[in-house]
């Protein structure tokens, strides 16, 4: 017998992957796509003016692509690993984020994650709370 949303009594929940998480797995893959030409453009083109800035654009882009990658995947082990690259990121945002506010001469050239995403009107900071909360709603369907 099949419920009001056409679907039967016993079917599984949408997972992670579905309705609102499609959105966010698209938000992801942006800043992975974004981060990646970012940095390798910086990098490529002005490596010697900020390498720590630039390399920190790299570690973002690579953080990005395999929380796109592992939020998009089904299962448990891409769950641990999309909460695990989201820890990161948020860890990065928080840390770039203080020190290119207390110690601005410390990144003299702005990475994806400088003054906690400013330059990405702070989605960089919003983001990866979005996707911790998103993991945790949908723990129980990862765990199976």
């Amino acid at each position: 017998m099949k419920n009001t949303l056409g679907n039967t009594p016993d079917a599984p929940a949408p997972g992670r992957t579905t309705g609102a998480g499609r959105l966010l797995i698209t938000v992801y893959g942006i800043f992975a796509i974004s981060a990646t030409a970012r940095a390798g453009f910086q990098i490529a083109t002005a490596f010697n003016d900020a390498p720590v800035a630039y390399l920190l654009s790299a570690f973002a882009a690579v953080v990005y692509i395999v929380a796109t990658i592992s939020l998009a995947r089904p299962g448990h082990k891409s769950a641990v690993t999309a909460t695990t690259a989201i820890c990161i990121e948020l860890a990065g945002v928080l840390v770039v984020g203080l020190l290119s506010v207390f110690d601005a001469q410390a990144f003299p050239h702005a990475t994806v994650w400088s003054m906690f995403g400013q330059g990405y009107g702070y989605v960089p900071l919003v983001l990866p709370l979005v996707g911790l909360w998103w993991l945790y709603r949908h723990r129980a369907a990862a765990a199976k």
